[in-house]
């Protein structure tokens, strides 16, 4: 039986529908069902369709039965309707075995997803800039998306930089959680910021100035987030122009910062972000963090 893809616009309008086309028909050459929803390719100012739209659109992919609710794109609108969102009927999907699936603006949605019901999301691909593109998609981003809709993935690896290599084993367990930093720095004192007591913490963000990533991370640090958690894992940080007046200020200073403010190790190089190769991470989830060398696992098993 043919897994089942639904593709919903929860956030920004598609701006190019040939990508979308595109993305579905890959999915489709790989042997998958794609439905895509009603209002996928609606607009409404900058918006997939206005609020009402975009709710109903996460309800339809809720309801669809699905193996995998798969967005088409990120960009900016989920946070405003977090306040209406069916988080019953999502958990209950979920748990029927619909994977929520998408990665940047996504991140309110899960965030508030495991917030109000403790339910597992995905961080990981979205239709457009992973399977729209032209040429061919990532291998191996295409690669962990086959193996979250089979349910055959169990964890992923990298390798670390040299200055982050441990001496000794290092093995953590917590609740894997994050996203987009500036999604994240956004929910902090709301609702919809999930209460993680030692956990990992993942980050990621596109074009965002190092001096604006050190601000959002900033804000977690005196808002508390990030002294509760056992380890932050940093993902890619992209497309952002550096100034003449940073005079040696730059990304890494941000991580060395960051080291000398929190007591948990902070590690950089996970394979996710507004880049081609990313892999897929189940946000909520309980996970193994280990590091042997320069070689760095997040390990959960099987999940369905």
């Amino acid at each position: 039986m043919k897994k089942h893809i639904y593709i919903y616009s929860p956030s920004s309008a598609v701006r190019d529908k040939a990508v979308i086309r595109r993305g579905a028909a890959r999915l489709k050459a790989l042997g998958y069902e794609v439905e895509l929803d009603e209002a996928a390719l609606a607009t409404h100012m900058r918006f997939a369709g206005d609020d009402d739209t975009r709710l109903a659109a996460i309800d339809r992919a809720a309801a669809s039965g699905a193996d995998i609710a798969l967005i088409t794109r990120g960009g900016y609108g989920l946070t405003r309707l977090l306040p209406r969102i069916n988080y019953k009927q999502v958990a209950k999907a979920i748990k029927g075995g619909t994977q929520f699936v998408g990665l940047s603006d996504f991140t309110a949605f899960q965030s508030a997803v495991l917030a109000k019901t403790g339910a597992v999301t995905w961080s990981g691909p979205a239709l457009g800039e992973d399977f729209g593109v032209e040429g061919e998609p990532d291998d191996i981003m295409q690669s962990c998306f086959e193996d979250l809709v089979s349910g055959q993935g169990e964890g992923t690896g990298w390798q670390l930089p040299k200055s982050e290599a441990q001496a000794k084993v290092l093995q953590l367990k917590g609740t894997l959680w994050g996203g987009n930093l500036s999604i994240i720095a956004s929910l902090a004192g709301t609702p919809w910021m999930p209460k993680v007591k030692g956990g990992i913490l993942f980050l990621e963000d596109v074009h965002e100035h190092p001096y604006r990533v050190e601000r959002m991370l900033t804000q977690l640090l005196y808002a508390g987030v990030l002294k509760q958690q056992k380890a932050i894992v940093l993902g890619h940080f992209t497309n952002y122009k550096p100034a003449p007046h940073d005079k040696g200020f730059r990304l890494q200073t941000v991580v060395d910062w960051l080291r000398s403010q929190v007591k948990a190790p902070v590690f950089t190089q996970l394979p996710f972000g507004h880049v081609p190769t990313k892999v897929a991470l189940p946000v909520g989830a309980t996970v193994h963090l280990a590091v042997e060398g320069r070689d760095a696992f997040v390990l959960w098993g099987h999940r369905h």
